[in-house]
């Protein structure tokens, strides 16, 4: 059901396949300025942050990995993200903030 609701909400434009994950909204008002640079792009069901730690990375370097992906996002960086996602469902890993069944509350910067 998760999936369906992606799917769709890629169909009517608001997510893409790849971009920053989107996050509850009750955080937008404690992201930073750079921050809120993540919100530049449309939300991803995967993105850079997913593939570079996805929980087991703070919420500071998740915001740094998104921002990077709003400045340098392309075609090809889109097509390496989705390889290399599909080869991290398999293997699992970063799933879970240590201590968290995913990952902790973001408190702000």
């Amino acid at each position: 059901m998760l999936l369906e609701s992606w799917v769709i909400n890629i169909i009517k434009g608001e997510m893409s396949l790849v971009g920053p994950r989107p996050l509850i909204t009750e955080y937008v008002d404690q992201y930073n300025k750079e921050q809120i640079r993540r919100l530049e792009v449309r939300p991803g069901i995967t993105g850079w942050a997913q593939i570079s730690g996805r929980n087991a990375i703070s919420w500071e370097k998740k915001f740094e990995l998104d921002v990077w992906y709003v400045d340098h996002g392309n075609l090809f960086l889109d097509i390496k993200i989705v390889l290399i996602t599909i080869i991290q469902v398999f293997k699992r890993e970063g799933i879970n903030e240590e201590g968290e069944t995913s990952a902790s509350k973001f408190e702000g910067s």
